[in-house]
């Protein structure tokens, strides 16, 4: 971080300066058996939370646990790998726990607030260190070394806890619209579901069905063009023409099986049951399907579309075959029940759905682009704290608590004086004097 980005009354020191420990953890295997002393390891840090039930136990040495001990206010940081930089400030009750080895323990001064500091390490100016220390390494790494000399802005103590303070506020409030967004897309696909049955029901357009028909009297069912191409295969005819599967495009061809209006519906795979795409959608023009979707054409006085959103209201679970990879059969979907009404009733029901659907890609849309603003609204808050902007209006406030005896120089002094006194006296023999 550069200097000149800081307030005139801050200092910048390397964080080596302002650290009391700077340590590797131990290494050792993590176990079941109940040793009484967890292992703390990066895995275990998932969404700034450890689920302390969860982390496994270490067999270590009573004599050594002291000196791997972890404590509230401890920094963790992981130095290799994918998540080489990921921090973790430890909080509240801590079970009896010592670190793993591709971990740093960080312990600050008297003088420096943890919580200013755990801060800057999610922060952009620390990133884009981490990013440089670990740059044109095979594995990402950064050592006690490199991190000791990490840049880390120092401001007045009080200050730091001002900043603490408010990042607090402000990230939590982030992080719960961040939240409220995230739960949006969950919220729209129970409302299309809603829509779905409402349409099957009449209840859309306050009519009755005429009757229960099954899905094959009300369609053609054209499977026998169908061809499966191996991905090898595949490589040597690309083309224009899109080639289908159970749930959309996979792939580009020169050729094609089908060509006109036709619904597809998965034959095969896991969406059959979590339903995370359409169970059956609408292509048109030239395609080649493979043998992952039923084919599907409609027969006179009914709409393709209105049969696309009775299949999508069904749970199949009950037409189901297979565990391991779920089926429906030809046989299975011959028989699915699809409530029949006049062909303006489905006419106008389709009407009302894309209606509907329309609203709702228009929220998640919307919601979508929010959530991305949000997102970097954490990063966008982290800059301002550590270039003092979030601060401005309190330092004109209290000018006596950033400069003197207060001022981040006389904090550095004094932190540089008790670094002094940690360090061990070096003791000198005396040179036997011969008489």
């Amino acid at each position: 971080m550069q200097s000149q980005l800081l307030p005139a009354n801050w200092q910048l020191a390397n964080l080596g300066e302002i650290s009391s420990d700077i340590s590797y953890g131990y290494t050792a295997s993590a176990t079941s058996e109940p040793t009484g002393v967890k292992l703390l390891r990066i895995t275990d840090i998932q969404n700034n939370t450890v689920s302390w039930p969860n982390v496994p136990n270490c067999k270590i040495e009573p004599e050594k646990v002291g000196k791997y001990r972890l404590k509230p206010s401890d920094l963790v940081f992981a130095r290799t790998g994918a998540t080489v930089g990921k921090s973790y400030l430890l909080k509240g009750e801590i079970p009896e726990s010592v670190y793993a080895s591709y971990l740093i323990r960080v312990r600050c001064l008297e003088g420096v607030s943890i919580e200013f500091l755990a801060n800057y390490f999610q922060s952009p100016y620390y990133w884009r260190q981490i990013t440089d220390f670990s740059a044109g390494i095979g594995q990402p790494n950064v050592n006690g070394t490199k991190l000791k000399n990490l840049s880390v802005p120092v401001p007045p103590l009080a200050e730091q806890k001002v900043i603490a303070d408010k990042l607090d506020t402000l990230l939590a409030q982030v992080e719960n619209t961040k939240a409220r967004l995230e739960r949006i897309p969950q919220i729209l696909k129970r409302f299309r579901q809603s829509v779905l049955a409402a349409a099957v029901s009449g209840r859309l357009i306050d009519a009755q069905p005429e009757s229960i028909a099954k899905l094959e009297e009300l369609v053609d069912i054209e499977n026998g063009a169908r061809k499966p191409v191996s991905a090898t295969i595949r490589k040597t005819i690309q083309g224009t023409i899109p080639y289908y599967g159970a749930t959309g495009i996979v792939d580009y061809l020169n050729d094609y099986t089908h060509e006109g209006r036709y619904l597809l519906v998965g034959e095969d795979g896991a969406n059959l049951l979590s339903k995370s795409k359409d169970l059956a959608f609408i292509v048109e023009g030239k395609m080649w399907v493979n043998n992952h979707a039923h084919v599907l054409k409609e027969r006179p006085g009914v709409n393709l579309d209105f049969v696309k959103i009775a299949i999508n209201s069904l749970d199949l679970t009950p037409w189901i075959t297979g565990s391991a990879q779920p089926k429906l059969t030809k046989k299975s979907l011959c028989g699915l029940p699809i409530t029949n009404f006049t062909l303006d009733e489905q006419t106008e029901i389709v009407r009302r759905v894309d209606q509907l659907f329309s609203h709702a890609d228009r929220i998640e849309q919307q919601a979508s682009s929010a959530l991305a603003r949000v997102n970097n609204l954490t990063q966008s808050i982290l800059a301002k704290a550590f270039r003092g902007e979030l601060t401005e209006q309190w330092r004109r406030d209290n000018p006596e608590l950033i400069g003197g005896e207060n001022s981040a120089e006389a904090l550095l002094e004094r932190i540089k004086a008790e670094r002094a006194a940690m360090k061990p006296v070096k003791r000198t023999r005396n040179k036997r004097t011969t008489v």
